[in-house]
Parts: structure tokens; C-alpha cells; sequence
């Protein structure tokens, strides 16, 4: 190859490899300056091993009930002594249940959860007594309310959903205390509480014998339920004991017994604690006392916690458990933790 047909070939090398390097000659606009990064991968979340294994029981209804207190209630304190210097905002407690039972309050109540579940937490009983009238707004000296309410209701999220609502057209401010059933009504003894919020119909119902709720204008009766949904006995996927097969929920609690799997209770009075004690086998002879079950400490421990402090144990020890559905949803949406 001669000097001039070598520089021929070499201009010609030089403009393909810009063309090439601009996208070639059907390029229509400047090249992208770089491939777009990969989607980022989001890490799984921990996979809960425990599942819902029997629902919807006839026996597992879980019926939802507030209860104002009686400012001139027998309170007493810890240890059984009258106590006279109670102060009740009887007023705010009034707008809050006038509220929670208003078209308004039943609609966002039986709509919750459907977004992120898919069905509500919680619905609507058909016979609810609903509210239609004026709702007074927070005055100075009674701006805040305390709601004395369980576990199931506050580890589910409902009231965070409902009460911001509520403040902000109202102007009160809401103090919530949960526990188990037991321990909400017994705050509501000892003055702590301006209204309840609980799911034990025995216990509401010794409440109001006891003279510490009233009637509120407008309204049926001392007991004013309004939602429901579901206990649920959950536990390992693998289900050892057979209770998704069983015939029916007292069915399977025979089976753990009979087995003796690890199974978690509430063991604080609850409303929940109160139903899985009605559903053991009578000659087990289980009780809220501690000797009722002391033949039985190997498979049966009792907490005395939380609804989701229970949850978490279960999780962790791959345990039975007893629990409203709400509290369990919520549980499993946030990966197993409270």
C-alpha cells in the first residue's frame, strides 16, 4: 500500500470509529450520557411462619363495646378505699362516644384496614346505636379525655386512624391508656379514665352492676356496642397439632391440650384471656389462677402481657396462640414485630 492510500484508509478507520462511537449515522439527537442504573433491589421483609388456622367461628365473635363512667362513681383506689376527689370530664367523654357512633365516626371505624388488607379490621354491627345529633366542642378545663381501652384496639392502629379525625374538628385531646380488658376497667374504677373502650361483655356488664357507668342522653343503655370481627387461633405454618383439620375451634384446643403444644396465653384478664379460657376442655380445669395450670407449665405459659408482646413470644417459640384478627394483620404487616 502506497503513503496516499495509507492515509486514505486511515482517515476512513478514524471516521468509522467516530460514527460508531456517536451512535452511528442514524443517530437523531445526542447519546444518553450513561445506561440507567438497575432498579434497586428492596430488601424481603422477615416472613412471619405464624398463621391464622381457624376464624370465623361461631365462638370467636369479638364484639366491641364503650362505656362512659359515672362521675359519681363508687371509685376506689389499688387497695379497695373509697376515693372521693375523682374528677371526670363526663363532657368530653360524651362527644367522644357521641362521635365514634355518628354516621362520620361508624363509617372510618368500619373502613379501616381495607387499603392495606384488603377488608376492614373491624365492622360495623347492624344494630349499633348511631348518634345524629349536635357534638360540643372542647371548652377550656375539659380538653382532654382519657380513654381507657385494651391492647387489641391500640396494637391494630385504629385509634390512630380515628381520633387525629376527631381532634382536629373538636379540639379536645384524647389520652389513651390500653391494657387488657381487665386492667382498662379497673383504671376506670380507680378514677383514671373518663370512658372505656373494651370487648369482655361479663366484665362490662359486672361494670355497670357496680354502678360506675351511666346513661347518656339519647342513648339505649349503659353499654353501647358498636363494632365486631374476629378472634382467630393461630400458629405454626406446620401446624403439629392438626387444628386447621379440627371440627370446630373447642376441637382444637383439645388437640393442643391432648398434645401438649406450646401454647401462649394472654394470662392478664383481657377480653382475649377471658375468651380462651372458656374454650379449654372443662376437665382441664384452666383458670386465670396460676395453680389452675401448674400440671400444665410445660406446654401452657402465661404471659401477662400484651396482645402483641403475646404475638412476638409466639412468633419467636412457634407457639399457639389466641388473638383478635386486627392485632394479628397488623402484626404480620409489620413483619412480626409491635
Amino acid at each position: 500500500m502506497n503513503m496516499k492510500k495509507k492515509n486514505i484508509f486511515v482517515l476512513l478507520l478514524a471516521l468509522a470509529m467516530t460514527l460508531a462511537a456517536c451512535g452511528g449515522p442514524a443517530a437523531s439527537g445526542p447519546a444518553s450520557s450513561a445506561a440507567p442504573p438497575p432498579p434497586e433491589t428492596v430488601p424481603a421483609g422477615p416472613v412471619v411462619d405464624t398463621v391464622i388456622l381457624r376464624e370465623a367461628d361461631s365462638e370467636m365473635l369479638n364484639t366491641y363495646t364503650l362505656l362512659a363512667v359515672d362521675p359519681d362513681a363508687p371509685f376506689v383506689d389499688l387497695n379497695g378505699a373509697p376515693v372521693t376527689d375523682v374528677q371526670v370530664n363526663a363532657a368530653g367523654a360524651e362527644a367522644l362516644i357521641q362521635w365514634l357512633l355518628s354516621e362520620e365516626g361508624l363509617a372510618l371505624a368500619a373502613g379501616y384496614g381495607r387499603e392495606v388488607y384488603g377488608d376492614s379490621l373491624f365492622y360495623r354491627l347492624e344494630d349499633a346505636p348511631v348518634y345524629t345529633g349536635e357534638i360540643q366542642k372542647a371548652t377550656d378545663g375539659a380538653g382532654t379525655i382519657r380513654l381507657s381501652t385494651t391492647t387489641s384496639v391500640n396494637d391494630s392502629g385504629l385509634l390512630g386512624a380515628l381520633l387525629p379525625v376527631f381532634e382536629e374538628r373538636y379540639g379536645y385531646r384524647v389520652e389513651v391508656q390500653s391494657a387488657g380488658t381487665g386492667k382498662a376497667i379497673a383504671a376506670a374504677r380507680y378514677g383514671n379514665a373518663d370512658l372505656i373502650l373494651v370487648h369482655a361483655r361479663s366484665q362490662e356488664e359486672e361494670f355497670v352492676d357496680q354502678g360506675f357507668s351511666y346513661v347518656l342522653p339519647g342513648f339505649p343503655g349503659e353499654r353501647l356496642s358498636f363494632l365486631y370481627n374476629y378472634f382467630v387461633l393461630c400458629g405454626p405454618g406446620a401446624d403439629p397439632a392438626g387444628v386447621a383439620e379440627s371440627a370446630g375451634v373447642r376441637q382444637a384446643f383439645a388437640a393442643i391440650a391432648r398434645g401438649e403444644h406450646l401454647f401462649i396465653s394472654r394470662g392478664d384478664g383481657s377480653g382475649t384471656h377471658t375468651k380462651e379460657l372458656s374454650l379449654w376442655p372443662e376437665e382441664l380445669g384452666i383458670t386465670q389462677e396460676a395453680e389452675s395450670f401448674a400440671a400444665y407449665t410445660g406446654w401452657y405459659r402465661s404471659a401477662n402481657a400484651g396482645m402483641g408482646a403475646c404475638l412476638v413470644m409466639a412468633e419467636e417459640q412457634g407457639g399457639y396462640i389466641l388473638t383478635d384478627k386486627a392485632t394479628f394483620l397488623a402484626f404480620t404487616a409489620n413483619g412480626g414485630k409491635v
